[in-house]
């Protein structure tokens, strides 16, 4: 067996590792364009922001011990020109020398990963604009942030433009205000985070403004200019930015030149097509990584998550086929996680405006939870939004922000979705608890209990987004059953305040022949007004989440 992997990093390189642990007799070639064969690209906006401090701990493996403990044939610094199919040889060149010659194959896997969307904008080429893909990027960056703040004279500190406020954008962002910079984000959707539902991003937009960067939405970069100060950003509103560093976030685009040359198929938008094998339509080539389309396993749709764990996953799966083992890839359902100063923002599977776009029946529901006991010390909120179907109850994706304990709670349910499992099974889902972990009744299984009820139709549940949806004289009674001290301090419009613990002396202030619409801060209060009414023939709901939900939308 001859195997040519054509890239490294994420997907190339672990496939070649996984090839020679279950073939010591095959040849292995691995190339590589750059000088790096495998690096950890996730790590790079930290090194910008310096809590990397040393560049070699990016650098996962060398081509000097995949030589030696792999028994592969590395070459770095040369590219894959073309595929000749017929033939089964593959056109290389050596970067350095210009040479140029072909090499067989009995079988390709291609991992030639993505590059940043650079837009054809004037300016783009100029010196201090920069994209953000390898070792040598972050280099070219890192250098000249240390270079505007070695020349900085005066308390004006230097003007960072970061395009974009995905992922890779917000990361950069914290770690250049992290090292004195004035930062702006330009983003053209009207929230951050856009794989976020746009509820769910307002905590991180609050996060990013209390640290001083000015984030504006709606807005795009049209071009750049020179001027005495550095850099001018000329931008879709009208406006321009003075800038001495810019940075392009705005997503990433399959390298997929090869596969399309080759005759290979490709998605509208760019991903290569392959089986659950990881196979193209060439079943000797295969294709892994961020170049490919793959298949969300909530929705069925075809879809591109570039991320490096799925990566590694697909590039061991091709492997295992190539040899013979038994080799299904299942899909990407996009479980990520980004830390923006002190929030953490992470998702599994479908957001809401991904199941309204395929047309998936869902129901929603948020909690507010803590991510430890309340009575240890240090305890930290969190908001969780779990869609789930309006049949069964099967999970269908989940969002968090907050601080500590995010991660664990998104992690949870990515694997409860994985395992096929439904809104029932959170509420018997068995935790690890200690007070400064958790809580007895874990957020896990609060949001199955939330869910659970609302389906058994012992909670009757109207979402915000319905609420603020309707005209003032369409809408149900509001019925805020906080304290009045709370109702004082902010409320929805047009509510009226009987606290709960009030609530089955007064019924009688309340009208039977109009619906009501209950709620508390978080949910819980409003769902024991909830049950108080129905109880006491009222035509009662409780709006999902309470006054914090409404204070994501608002």
């Amino acid at each position: 067996m001859k195997l040519l992997i054509i890239g490294g990093v994420a997907g190339g390189a672990s496939a070649a590792a996984r090839a020679r642990r279950l073939s010591e007799d095959a040849e292995i070639i691995l190339i590589e364009r750059g000088p790096d064969v495998s690096f950890a690209n996730c790590g790079l906006p930290y090194f910008v922001g310096g809590e990397i401090t040393d560049r070699n701990k990016l650098l996962v493996t060398s081509p000097e011990r995949l030589r030696t403990r792999f028994k592969l044939d590395v070459r770095t610094r040369t590219s894959a020109e073309s595929i000749n199919r017929a033939n089964r040889t593959v056109r290389l060149r050596e970067l350095d020398s210009g040479r140029e010659y072909d090499e067989s194959y009995d079988r390709i896997i291609l991992a030639p990963g993505a590059a940043p969307i650079r837009p054809p904008l004037p300016g783009l080429e100029l010196p201090g604009i920069f994209t953000l893909r390898n070792l040598q990027d972050v280099d070219q960056i890192k250098s000249a942030v240390d270079r505007l703040l070695a020349q900085r004279h005066s308390n004006v500190p230097p003007r960072a433009v970061v395009v974009g406020a995905g992922f890779i954008g917000l990361e950069l962002v914290e770690g250049l205000v992290h090292r004195g910079l004035h930062s702006t984000v330009i983003e053209l959707q009207d929230q951050a985070l856009p794989p976020f539902d746009k509820e769910m991003s307002t905590p991180i937009t609050e996060t990013l403004r209390r640290h001083g960067v000015d984030l504006l939405l709606n807005d795009a970069a049209q071009g750049f200019e020179t001027s005495a100060e550095g850099l001018l950003v000329r931008l879709k509103s009208g406006g321009t930015l003075s800038a001495d560093l810019v940075v392009l976030g705005v997503g990433v685009r399959p390298e997929n030149r090869l596969a399309v040359e080759a005759g290979l198929e490709v998605g509208p938008r760019g991903g290569i097509r392959v089986n659950d094998h990881l196979q193209t339509a060439d079943p000797a080539i295969y294709a892994v990584g961020d170049a490919i389309e793959v298949r969300d396993p909530v929705t069925g749709t075809a879809t591109q998550v570039p991320l490096a764990g799925p990566a590694n996953r697909q590039g061991r799966l091709a492997a295992n086929h190539i040899f013979g083992l038994p080799a299904h890839y299942r899909g990407t359902q996009g479980t990520a996680v980004v830390r923006v100063f002190d929030r953490v923002a992470a998702c599994t599977g479908a957001a809401e405006k991904t199941l309204v776009r395929t047309g998936t029946p869902f129901r929603k529901i948020y909690i507010h939870p803590a991510n430890h006991a309340g009575y240890y010390p240090g305890a930290e909120g969190m908001s969780l939004k779990l869609l789930f179907s309006p049949t069964g109850g099967k999970i269908l994706g989940a969002q968090a922000v907050g601080g500590a304990g995010v991660d664990k709670r998104i992690d949870v349910i990515a694997v409860a979705i994985q395992a096929g499992m439904t809104v029932f099974d959170l509420e018997e889902v068995e935790l690890a608890y200690s007070p400064q972990f958790g809580s007895a009744k874990d957020p896990v299984n609060m949001a199955g209990f939330v869910a659970s009820g609302l389906l058994r139709g012992e909670h009757p549940q109207m979402d915000m987004n319905e609420i603020l949806a309707m005209s003032p004289p369409d809408r149900p009674l509001l019925l805020d059953v906080r304290t009045p001290e709370e109702f004082e301090a902010g409320s929805l419009p047009e509510a009226i305040n009987i606290p709960v613990d009030e609530l089955r002396n007064r019924l009688a202030e309340l009208q039977k022949d109009r619906k009501i619409a209950a709620f508390c801060q978080v949910g819980q209060r409003g769902y024991l007004a909830t049950r108080i009414l129905l109880q006491s023939g009222f035509d009662v709901v409780n709006i999902g989440g309470g006054y914090r939900t409404y204070r994501l939308f608002v």
